[in-house]
């Protein structure tokens, strides 16, 4: 029963926060509040989560400055290397460009993409 809860408690906070509509603190004390939650909808509200952070990649190729500097330990500098480093054929020319050390690619690595231009129809 404990771990249902918990299970319960991390669907609803992580809901939360890819919704942006409540604070943690907000959703853990609905969590607790809710007594009739059942496991199976903790189970779609943690995917429904994990989706939509999968489809909000970063573009390496076509983010602003502003964009790149809020990915983890990138700043100004690093975000005028990647701009400077365009375009990429695939994130991990982060690594062969030398444009970012392995520990900062790593810690980025699953945050962003790197589209391709598809050309234009004649």
């Amino acid at each position: 029963m404990k771990k249902q809860w918990q299970a319960i408690l991390l669907a609803t906070v992580l809901t939360a926060m890819a919704m942006g509509t409540a604070t943690a603190a907000d959703a853990s004390k609905k969590a607790t509040a809710s007594v009739s939650a059942s496991s199976s909808a903790s189970a779609s509200a943690s995917s429904s989560a994990s989706a939509s952070a999968k489809t909000e990649l970063m573009d390496l190729n076509s983010a602003t400055k502003k964009e790149l500097a809020t990915l983890p330990k990138i700043g100004d500098v690093r975000s005028d290397a990647i701009i400077k480093g365009r375009p990429y054929k695939g994130k991990d020319e982060l690594l062969s460009k030398k444009i970012l050390p392995e520990d900062v690619y790593n810690g980025i690595k699953d945050l962003v993409i790197a589209k391709q231009k598809t050309a234009a129809k004649k």
